[in-house]
């Protein structure tokens, strides 16, 4: 058994809207700073530590715990798992 870091990056679907990301990015605005940035997306992100027998295990593992768990809602949000090496 490996051990592998496995990040599970929860954020909104394309035309959902992002309170968040639109309270920050306006209040860049009105500060009149960073004019250069136009959108600000919001996101979660959980971070697993896990010890199985390769990466497709791991990523295999962690989705069936986030979906077993409703850590996410899969109406409104995407869920992008990343595994790497320990």
């Amino acid at each position: 058994m490996a051990t592998f870091n496995v990040h599970v990056t929860i954020e909104n679907k394309p035309g959902i809207s992002d309170p968040e990301g639109e309270t920050i990015l306006n209040d860049l605005v009105l500060k009149g700073n960073h004019s250069a940035v136009s959108k600000i997306k919001t996101a979660k992100m959980l971070k697993f530590t896990i010890k199985e027998k390769d990466k497709k295990s791991a990523k295999i593992t962690v989705q069936e715990i986030c979906d077993e768990l409703r850590i996410y809602n899969p109406m409104v949000s995407k869920v992008i798992i990343d595994v790497f090496d320990a």
